[in-house]
């Protein structure tokens, strides 16, 4: 009997992975020493205080996504790394962080408490800017993450060794879905997704060089941004070049048709000298494209996944920055 990787499937019926980013306002990020569970949070370095609060957030349906982290050498330090990506609303370009050094993973869930009642944590805050780079390697939640994911983490962390980006942290991470696009990762302040990854597109990826059609191919979407609206910020990006990533953006859906297979969109762009562009298109499901696929390796029934398509696209507004003198 053959064993199934849906990761392997997806690949085989050429499954277009953009719109597939999840939109979070908050991550919790969390460095917690392997093997975690495939129910996560009951992985046995979890404290009981941090289960209940993951299980709290989860019950009030709060846009924040908790994930163990860790990297080769989380079992072995004395303290615990604890991350708040945090997104404001409006214009942005990503995810404002908090860093804490913690003395051990039980007092997690007393600083996250604070910081959720707007207190202030009395820890000290780390301040260094840093790029938080997320691979998920859950095998115990799907196999592909495992037998891609893994791999691929271990790939990651020699290229930015030998890019010598000391500013970059390779994390394994915990599921954040998609696992059927493995590798698949998160690329932090950002909140960019990406999947089906390989060594030449992740180099581009950190360096921002290199061909940027080479994303249709591996570009899961924006996570700061609706699904529909994730495939328009996809064309804007493969038309303007690597220069997108300055740019800060809001995006709404303007109207949807009567039968939902029409979207109106609406990005507005702010470019590093402050100017702004409003850009328009009409967004519609793009019927050749629904595939039926099992969305994880233990999936038991196929799922629909709609895809989107843009089909008009046009600069609506213009605002230059004038200067007076």
């Amino acid at each position: 009997m053959n064993t199934f990787f849906c990761a392997d499937h997806s690949q085989q019926a050429g499954e277009d992975i953009i719109g597939s980013a999840s939109n979070y306002q908050t991550y919790i990020l969390v460095e917690c020493p392997l093997p975690w569970l495939s129910e996560t949070f009951n992985s046995k370095w979890v404290p009981e205080n941090l289960r209940i609060l993951e299980k709290e957030v989860k019950q009030a349906k709060l846009p924040i996504k908790f994930l163990l982290i860790a990297n080769n050498t989380s079992h072995k330090v004395n303290t615990t790394t604890l991350l708040i990506y945090h997104r404001k609303e409006g214009l942005d370009n990503g995810y404002q962080k908090l860093e804490f050094q913690l003395a051990n993973i039980e007092q997690v869930a007393t600083v996250v408490r604070k910081w959720l009642w707007n207190g202030l944590p009395n820890h000290e805050l780390q301040t260094t800017a840093t790029r938080d780079i997320l691979v998920c390697t859950h095998g115990s939640h799907d196999m592909c993450c495992a037998r891609y994911g893994n791999p691929f983490y271990h790939q990651a962390t020699t290229t930015v060794s030998d890019l010598s980006f000391n500013h970059v942290r390779v994390w394994k991470s915990s599921h954040f879905g998609g696992h059927r696009f493995a590798p698949t990762a998160i690329d932090l302040p950002e909140g960019r997704y990406y999947g089906k990854l390989d060594s030449e597109s992740f180099n581009s990826i950190l360096t921002r060089t290199g061909n940027i059609k080479c994303l249709n191919l591996v570009y899961r979407g924006w996570g700061i941004l609706s699904t529909a609206i994730q495939v328009l910020e996809r064309e804007l990006m493969c038309e303007i070049g690597w220069d997108w990533f300055n740019y800060k953006v809001a995006g709404r859906i303007i109207e949807p048709s009567l039968e939902k297979n029409t979207i109106q969109a609406e990005l507005i762009v702010e470019k590093p000298d402050s100017s702004l562009y409003t850009y328009r298109a009409s967004i519609i499901k793009y019927d050749t494209k629904n595939l039926q696929l099992k969305s994880s390796c233990h999936g038991k029934q196929e799922t629909v996944f709609t895809k989107y398509a843009v089909t008009s696209l046009s600069l609506a507004e213009k605002k230059l920055v004038t200067c007076s003198t």
